[in-house]
């Protein structure tokens, strides 16, 4: 898409090579907001070197998919979109949809608002536990029989690579077979809850995805950016807290790729902007210990 440098260097994802910073969009496309600024953001990203976005169909109900199309189609060989399965938007708001024919309805969703034939990645988004919605009912799925259809769709060919997402190193461990080859879990510098799924996806060259890099509204205690050892380092190094916690990320495993999302411009430039920071083994050492 470009000759920019990658922000943040390069890493595989599903035999791609795709910057270590990418973007997800799941801020985009909400009511009120400009749909051709959002298209020319998702484009400006581009231009800087992302070419790794994060979607899914439930990302406002679908707009988010929409404005991908829209930016991009025809499509870059080198763009990786990334989707997800698990929820669906309803009336009342998202809800999970985890059976085998929800998921495999999903994936026929996003295959028609993003307007391709196959997507380059779907993550099975289990809800087993938190953050977010835990599944209860009929909606407590065993993951073979969700694998089983995902992997069904793969065959057929509607489908070019499998992730995970929110998942045990259990879980991960049991799937391995399958051939997954990115997982999405929460995580950052003040909650490593899931650290045992990064040893794991660090022992097996698994791309690495966190999700809340800067903490979470559904956890307490996750403002990374306004912890005083953060914001102290930050001012020390001369780069932002938000820059400094997607830093400490970055160095934690070379298979580490980051979304981040951001619906305005300046947002976006101070993400990519993260690829520059260099962090000193003191720096390190002490947000290390911070976990």
């Amino acid at each position: 898409m470009t000759a920019t440098p990658a922000p943040g260097g390069t890493a595989k994802l599903a035999g791609h090579e795709v910057a270590r910073i990418g973007y997800g969009v799941m801020q985009l496309g909400r009511p009120g907001t400009d749909r051709a600024d959002q298209v020319e953001l998702l484009r400006s990203a581009a231009n800087a070197g992302v070419n790794h976005l994060d979607t899914a169909q439930f990302y406002s109900d679908g707009r988010c998919n929409d404005l991908i199309r829209e930016a991009f189609s025809p499509y870059p060989d080198d763009l990786v979109v990334v989707t997800k399965v698990g929820a669906e938007e309803a009336p009342e708001g998202l809800r999970l949809a985890q059976r085998p024919a929800q998921l495999r309805e999903q994936v026929e969703a996003n295959l028609a608002s993003l307007g391709v034939e196959q997507l380059d990645v779907v993550n099975l988004r289990r809800a087993d536990a938190g953050p977010g919605l835990i599944a209860e009912g009929d909606q407590r799925v065993d993951i073979d029989d969700q694998l089983a259809e995902l992997i069904s769709l793969r065959d057929a060919g509607k489908i070019g690579s499998l992730g995970l997402s929110n998942v045990s190193a259990d879980q991960l461990r049991h799937a391995l077979g399958v051939g997954i080859v990115c997982v999405q879990n929460s995580y950052n510098v003040l909650a490593r809850d899931t650290e045992p799924v990064l040893e794991l996806c660090r022992e097996h060259g698994i791309a690495w995805v966190p999700y809340f890099p800067l903490g979470s509204a559904f956890e307490l205690g996750q403002d990374v950016t306004g912890n005083p050892v953060v914001t102290g380092i930050a001012a020390e190094l001369g780069c932002t807290p938000a820059q400094l916690a997607l830093a400490w990320l970055l160095q934690r495993y070379e298979g580490t790729l980051l979304i981040a999302g951001t619906a305005t411009p300046a947002h976006l430039a101070e993400n990519l902007a993260a690829g520059q920071v260099q962090l000193p083994a003191e720096a390190v050492a002490a947000l290390d210990r911070l976990g």
